[in-house]
């Protein structure tokens, strides 16, 4: 395997040429699931780390203020670190979540399988409206499917279904909390804390 020196590597990173992502993959994708497995991660994870690691090392890479201050090995192990870290806090917090919602969901109260009804039907009219592209992806995407998979799935490329992804999420959020039905179901659970305390 040719060797590529860190100016070499970001030259050709810069240039968008493959070759040197295939050298990357096989220099590098080892440490990192090494990584990612140790911190409790699959290596499905690790190789969507990994790719994740390298969208963002290309995006400081086309920046005009980039200046690498370290070995490239040791920015992109510090890059996948950071990422993995931030989604094991997210999972973290869903299942905190998760587990509150089944911890009171015992208690059968109606009024609140009543709201999480309204919160479906709302959800699901709302997920509607979106675009065919936005559906399809989010679809894959609560699917478990990773972004790599998703692109291959539908014929995109991974940079476009990552962004996209994002800005379906948060069109998705906010077309819910500006729907009236929502503003309604809110309205009607402050009323009812209201009683309830009073």
């Amino acid at each position: 395997m040719k060797e590529f020196s860190d100016k070499e590597i970001i030259e050709c990173l810069k240039n968008r040429q493959s070759y040197v992502v295939r050298y990357l993959s096989d220099r590098y994708l080892p440490m990192i699931r090494l990584m990612v497995t140790n911190m409790g991660g699959t290596s499905e994870d690790a190789k969507d780390i990994f790719q994740d690691g390298l969208v963002i090392m290309l995006e400081k890479i086309d920046s005009d203020q980039f200046f690498l201050t370290c070995k490239f090995k040791t920015f992109l192990y510090s890059v996948c670190e950071n990422l993995w870290k931030s989604i094991l806090e997210k999972r973290k917090a869903a299942n905190n979540y998760f587990t509150r919602r089944l911890d009171t969901s015992n208690d059968n109260d109606f009024s609140e399988d009543y709201d999480n009804q309204l919160y479906e039907n709302l959800f699901n009219e709302v997920y509607q409206t979106l675009d065919p592209v936005c559906r399809d992806i989010l679809k894959l995407y609560w699917q478990d499917y990773s972004p790599l998979e998703i692109a291959e799935k539908l014929g995109y490329s991974y940079g476009y279904v990552r962004k996209k992804k994002c800005e379906c999420q948060a069109e998705l959020l906010k077309r819910i909390t500006n729907h009236p039905k929502f503003k309604q179901i809110k309205r009607t659970e402050k009323a009812i804390m209201q009683l309830v305390c009073d």
